[in-house]
């Protein structure tokens, strides 16, 4: 059975990863951010491939939490306040 402490992951996409990682790195109860590509049509797109608009792939940010201390919730308002 889980524990209800273990760390989370979530995976949010909004437009450039730089940015937003930046942000929730910053956040406290954020452990670790991972930045990559989601979804698309080209295995191991490059960031000049994507940037094109051709892969139908997503600039996304993993970003591993403690929900003790920030709520997905709090996570997912920020999102949707940038986009």
């Amino acid at each position: 059975m889980a524990n209800d402490t273990e760390n989370k992951k979530a995976v949010f996409a909004a437009g450039c990863f730089w940015g937003v990682e930046s942000t929730f790195q910053q956040m406290e109860g954020v452990k670790t951010t991972t930045v990559g590509y989601i979804g698309g049509k080209v295995k191991n797109p490059s960031y000049e491939l994507v940037c094109t608009g051709l892969t139908g792939h997503a600039e996304a940010v993993e970003v591993e939490y403690n929900p003790q201390v920030v709520s997905f919730e709090t996570l997912a308002g920020y999102i949707f306040s940038i986009t």
